[in-house]
C-alpha cells in the first residue's frame, strides 16, 4: 500500500529529479525504488528456497516499469506471506548469496525493516524538492 503510495506520488517527479544523484541510499529515487523490490523479492525468494532472480536496473528507467515490474512480482510473493503460519518463524534456511543461517522470521523483518529505511531516505529527498512524502504509518490504514 505504502509503496503504491510512493510510485504514484513519484509520477509527479520530473524524469531530472527521479534520476538525480542523491546522498545516501542506492543514489537516488528512481534507484532506490527498484532497489527495494529487488530486494524484498530476493529475500522472499531465499524463504521459499527459490533461486534469486537478477534484476538488470538499467532495463527499469521510469516509475511505470518499476510499478509494474512490483506488481508482478507481488503475484508471487503475495500468496506465500497469505499463507503464513506462526510454525514458520523458527524455521531455519540458508540463503545462497549470505553465509550463515537465519530464520524466515528474522528475514521477513528484515525485509520490512529495510523498506522503511528506504523510504525514509525518500522521504527527506521529496522533501527537498518540496513534496509532502508518504506517510509510512500502519495506523489507520485499515489492515486489519
Amino acid at each position: 500500500m505504502v509503496r503504491d503510495e510512493w510510485f504514484e506520488l513519484s509520477e509527479q517527479i520530473s524524469r531530472d529529479e527521479l534520476m538525480r544523484k542523491r546522498i545516501g541510499g542506492v543514489g537516488g529515487i528512481l534507484s532506490t525504488l527498484i532497489h527495494i523490490v529487488d530486494v524484498e523479492n530476493s529475500w522472499i525468494r531465499g524463504i521459499q528456497g527459490k533461486p534469486d532472480i537478477q534484476l538488470q536496473f538499467d532495463k527499469y528507467n521510469s516509475i511505470q516499469q518499476i510499478r509494474n515490474l512490483s506488481n508482478s512480482l507481488r503475484t508471487e510473493i503475495r500468496p506465500f506471506l497469505e499463507t503464513w503460519k506462526n510454525d514458520f518463524e523458527h524455521d531455519i534456511v540458508t540463503i545462497p548469496w549470505t553465509e550463515g543461517l537465519y530464520t524466515k522470521g528474522e528475514i521477513l523483518r528484515h525485509v520490512i525493516a529495510h523498506e522503511i529505511h528506504h523510504i525514509g531516505q525518500l522521504s527527506v529527498w521529496v522533501r527537498d524538492i518540496g513534496l509532502q512524502p508518504v506517510s509510512a504509518n500502519y495506523i489507520g490504514r485499515g489492515l486489519l
